[in-house]
């Protein structure tokens, strides 16, 4: 499988800042450079803002001081949480809809759009069910499939597998690679996993417990196709036990 580096998005954060009012700094000088079409996996303690991270990339948050810069300005940018969060009266392919329906797209194109990302993820059959009609699993694809559904050049994930058993976070996440390999999205995906951050990403770090600074920043070689058969392979459990050690020490 080819990677398809196509990504238009790319990041720089330089001397990131973020508190809470009555709490202590969550972020604190934060440099950061994610270049277009990377697929990067962020690790680090509980508590240490990996979650506030992604907000302020994605707007939700504004820093204290600091910049963040991405180019283009104004990417097209989705959003996937831990938690599915579908609209239990809509049917799935409402639901893959919503956000082309918010963005005022018609009603055939923003179908057509969600059917194909249906489609994508392996739910062609299930477009007329509602979410209490579907495992854990097919929610979390419904809500991939509408983040998808806006072909986002940056795609913002956190933690969306933690939930999941771990023969359905196995296979969405190859389910996933595959995806980043024929988009060429630029992916920045907050996990507790560390296996699956090696073997997710192409490139991991490792972020501290306080200040939320990069301690381990690394790249990960491994083939561009991730199998099952890669949880076996050596280069992987190498990649695993640096990432391991990194967290540790923290």
């Amino acid at each position: 499988m080819r990677v398809k580096i196509g990504g238009v998005t790319s990041l720089q954060l330089d001397r990131v800042r973020r508190s809470f009012p009555s709490g202590p700094t969550v972020i604190e000088d934060l440099n950061l450079k994610v270049d277009a079409g990377e697929f990067l996996a962020i690790l680090g303690p509980s508590g240490c803002g990996k979650s506030t991270l992604l907000r302020m990339i994605a707007r939700l948050l504004p820093p204290d001081s600091g910049t963040i810069t991405t180019s283009p300005q104004h990417p097209r940018t989705a959003f996937v949480f831990q938690d599915a969060h579908l609209l239990p009266w809509r049917t799935v392919l409402d639901n893959a809809a919503l956000p082309l329906e918010l963005q005022g797209v018609g009603r055939e194109q923003r179908y057509a759009a969600a059917r194909a990302e249906l489609a994508q993820v392996g739910l062609a059959d299930a477009e007329q069910r509602y979410p209490a009609q579907l495992s854990g699993g097919m929610r979390m694809r419904v809500s991939l499939a509408r983040a998808l559904a806006t072909s986002p050049s940056l795609l913002l994930m956190d933690e969306p597998f933690a939930a999941l058993d771990e023969i359905t976070r196995f296979n969405l996440e190859v389910q996933l690679r595959e995806l980043w390999c024929a988009r060429g999205m630029t992916v920045l995906f907050v996990t507790h996993s560390i296996s699956e951050a090696a073997f997710l990403s192409n490139r991991a770090i490792v972020l501290a417990r306080r200040g939320c600074a990069v301690i381990l920043d690394r790249p990960i070689d491994l083939p561009a196709e991730r199998t099952h058969a890669l949880r076996s392979d050596p280069r992987l459990g190498a990649h695993i036990q640096e990432l391991f050690a990194a967290m540790e020490e923290e």
